[in-house]
């Protein structure tokens, strides 16, 4: 029996042994990453072979050898990683001798806390095994031989990758399946907030099983930057190892600072940036390696056939589409004509990416790579064809992603568009938002591609979508440092004056119609005037209005709903209005409905609150079905102090989250002859967890709760230290600010907060104890943060003036600090 790497002295023989030689190891500041890595797997290898060696003498078992697996065998050891061993023996040894073998190498890695996946077997059992479970083939394909005989190891990897390569019509579609489904589950890495640097799609299996594909003859990935993308991947995993001192592989918020200390970054947001990057290129290699193996897979499938047609002649050539001048399709791909020339025709990158995208086809990975190394520059300002293509290519709708990746992949959009490098990969913390800043604008422009019928100016709406975040590489405002960027690039794209100032208007005030319409009076004559100013015209106010949907639809599911869209329409009528000539009139008092009229009769004669609890549908969706928007809560009572934080509390403690809210005065009639002030609150709520409490529980708890008997402030205080403490990034503290200009009929105050259990409770309490009556308030809240707006007056119903606002803001946002 040889042994490979044995010494006279094991490493667990020396000084300290081989715990203390390991944590030596991690601890060496001047060695990490690939170094580190496989000192450690040299190390490991050195106490094993030492135990095989002193385990096969003492047991008798000859023909065996230790083999490294997986991870460790490709020498990839993090500081938490798991062994991966085989024990590899002839079957000619007694079985109670090699179990006996196995038992002296497991407990003593057992005994050290290391995490172990073990195995015993012949090699036909390997073999057979490999055949049977494609994890475990995968594993094998790393097989490293450690310590003992090296023959038996020698014929199991010769006889496995046969098997590979000659199952290959097979296996390859299962990895493909198991691939996709993987990243079904967990998510592109390259998107998420707390990555799984492993099993994420992009992660580190999707780069072992590139390595599997070029394994089997099939395929090979594309090389350029994908060792470096695995080591970056490698290395934050070594990092989130070492600070957090478990075997963890997914990227938490609260480690990322840490981490990226560990890595010598400047914080998490550089870390994200970094990890986000190499998941890009495992990704991009990922998708273009799978579809040359179904390329090649098909081809292979189709030779019979092809052989039998023609006879046993000459193999048809490829058929060649033409599709634009100088682009054609070939063998599923949008590919170069042979006539064209790169080089002497400066649109053919925008023209190709376009015919691509049209097409539904995706654009070759070596058309991308010609045409970034002999493209000619466009001219600056492009000439007009250019721009009809990149408007083309961005009205593609979903087929645009994929070409576009392929032009990101290799440098092309940061060579039409410079300051795309700065949000390239650039996360979002917000967790509203589903894709990175610059996924983020192609999402917005696929959304806006199926709003063009909708406007007259579809070219500036799907630029102005591809724009409007453009801003959030720089500091300060995005919206504000966006229009600038805009203003720049749309001069570059070769747009005119006019047009130059419409997109840049566009990126200015992309957020304005959606804040205006959930957090504003639109019954205010001062809040429709305010927009109309910023827009000025009605053909920017219809591009604003689509740009408003197809970017909050491109941000998750959080950020729209027929509930938004409703009031958003209703702010577009309104302005569309001022715009036309007609000026918005100063608001009547409100009249109730026939369902508020209702509740209000009923609120004068018991002199109490009323509720009405229902659910709610909106508008049909997609699929002609109603969409739920969740459960409408309506309370009616006569006017007094305390309402708001009194009837929030009792919706915190019965466990409805308030997703959005309006209190609004209204006048009623009464018998006798006068009128009385009632106060109708409207809440759009969802039961946190469980069934939705009953209105007579909500009415019997709002009643104590304005006598006083039910100290509202108490029971959350009591709840909040009764339940788990919850980890998670710390949130940043909230702000409350005066709005300028907000209204001339009240003050308007602005609350940016963390969404939390009894936030609008506590926001209620803090207004009354100013000694300020809420006008209205218009609450709503996406994601984790919430963004409410409250309408307030002195107790004589005027504004307040500028000091007093200021110092209303100031304890609000002391009260909510504290």
């Amino acid at each position: 029996m040889t042994s490979t790497g044995a010494t006279t002295e094991s490493a667990h023989e020396q000084p300290g042994g081989y715990a203390a030689a390991r944590l030596r190891l991690l601890q060496e500041k001047a060695r990490s990453g690939p170094p580190r890595r496989a000192a450690l797997a040299a190390l490991t290898d050195e106490w094993l072979t030492a135990l095989f060696t002193t385990a096969a003498r003492q047991t008798g078992v000859q023909g065996a050898a230790l083999v490294a697996v997986g991870g460790y065998g490709r020498a990839e050891l993090s500081p938490r990683s798991d062994l991966d061993l085989l024990l590899l023996h002839d079957g000619n040894a007694d079985p109670a001798a090699v179990a006996a073998l196995a038992d002296r190498l497991w407990y003593p890695v057992w005994d050290l806390g290391l995490a172990l996946d073990h195995s015993v077997r012949t090699p036909a059992e390997a073999r057979r095994t490999a055949g049977e479970d494609l994890k475990v083939q995968l594993g094998l394909l790393d097989a490293r031989p450690v310590a003992g005989d090296l023959g038996p190891v020698a014929a199991m990897r010769t006889a496995i990758l046969a098997d590979w390569r000659s199952q290959a019509a097979k296996r390859l579609p299962a990895l493909h399946e198991l691939c996709h489904e993987r990243a079904g589950r967990q998510g592109e890495l390259r998107f998420l907030l707390e990555p799984d640097l492993k099993e994420a799609g992009g992660g580190l299996r999707d780069a072992t099983a590139l390595r599997a594909v070029a394994a089997s003859w099939v395929a090979d990935a594309p090389r350029e930057g994908l060792a470096e993308a695995r080591r970056v991947l490698l290395d934050a995993r070594d990092a989130l190892h070492l600070t957090t001192g478990r075997a963890t592989d997914r990227l938490a918020l609260q480690e990322q600072d840490q981490v990226a200390a560990e890595l010598g970054l400047l914080d998490g947001d550089a870390l994200l940036r970094q990890v986000y990057e190499a998941a890009r290129t495992i990704a991009y290699a990922a998708d273009v390696t799978w579809r040359e193996v179904d390329r090649v897979l098909r081809a292979r499938s189709m030779r019979p056939l092809l052989r039998a047609l023609l006879g046993g002649g000459r193999a048809a050539t490829a058929e060649r589409t033409p599709l634009a001048e100088g682009v054609v399709e070939a063998d599923g791909e949008a590919v170069l004509a042979r006539t064209a020339r790169p080089e002497r025709d400066p649109v053919l990158v925008l023209r190709a990416a376009a015919a691509a995208a049209q097409s539904e086809l995706p654009l070759s990975r070596h058309v991308a790579r010609r045409l970034a190394a002999a493209a000619a520059p466009l001219p600056v300002p492009w000439p007009a064809e250019a721009r009809e293509e990149l408007v083309t290519l961005l009205g593609a709708g979903e087929a645009t992603v994929p070409v576009w990746e392929a032009l990101e992949a290799e440098g092309l959009i940061t060579r039409l568009f410079p300051d795309w490098e700065r949000v390239h990969c650039r996360p979002q913390r917000n967790p509203v938002h589903t894709w990175t800043v610059d996924r983020h604008l192609v999402e917005t422009a696929v959304r806006a591609s199926t709003l063009t019928r909708r406007v007259h100016r579809p070219d500036l709406l799907l630029v102005a979508a591809l724009l409007h975040d453009i801003g959030k590489g720089w500091p300060g405002d995005h919206s504000v440092a966006g229009e600038v960027i805009a203003r720049d690039t749309a001069a570059r794209i070769g747009f005119d004056q006019h047009d130059v100032g419409v997109v840049a208007t566009l990126v200015r005030h992309h957020l304005l119609l959606v804040e205006t319409a959930t957090r504003r009076d639109l019954d205010d004559p001062a809040t429709v005037r305010s927009v109309a100013d910023a827009v000025q015209s009605a053909t920017t106010l219809e591009l604003l209005h689509a740009l408003t949907e197809a970017d909050a639809l491109a941000t998750g599911p959080a950020a729209w709903s027929a509930w938004r869209a409703c009031l958003v329409s209703d702010l577009v009528g309104r302005v569309a209005a001022v715009l036309a000539g007609r000026a918005p009139e100063e608001p009547e008092p409100v009249a109730p409905g026939a369902e508020q009229e209702r509740l209000a009769v009923e609120a004068l004669r018991t002199s109490g609150p009323v509720l009405a609890l229902r659910a709610r549908n909106e508008a049909p969706d997609e699929d002609g079905g109603p969409e739920p928007v969740g459960v409408e809560l309506r309370i009616v009572l006569p006017d007094r102090p305390g309402v708001l934080p009194a009837a929030a509390g009792v919706l915190a403690l019965h466990r409805l989250t308030v997703r959005a809210a309006e209190l609004r005065a209204v006048e009623l009639p009464t018998e006798l002859g006068g009128s009385a002030e009632l106060l109708l609150l409207s809440w759009r709520v969802a039961a946190e967890y469980g069934s939705l409490p009953q209105a007579a529980r909500l009415r019997a708890d709002l009643v104590r709760a304005l006598d006083g008997s039910l100290d509202i402030r108490a029971r959350l205080a009591e709840r909040e230290a009764a339940g788990p403490r919850r980890r998670g990034v710390k949130a940043p503290p909230p702000r409350v600010t005066v709005a300028a200009a907000g209204s001339r009929l009240a003050t308007v105050i602005e609350v940016r907060a963390q969404d939390a259990p009894g936030l609008l409770h506590r926001i209620g309490r803090a207004l009354e104890q100013s000694g300020v009556r809420v006008r209205s308030a218009h609450v709503s809240t996406l994601g984790a943060n919430a963004v409410d707006a409250f309408y307030i007056t002195d107790t004589d119903g005027k504004p307040l003036p500028g000091e007093r606002a200021l110092a209303v803001a100031s304890a609000v946002e002391a009260a909510l600090r504290a």
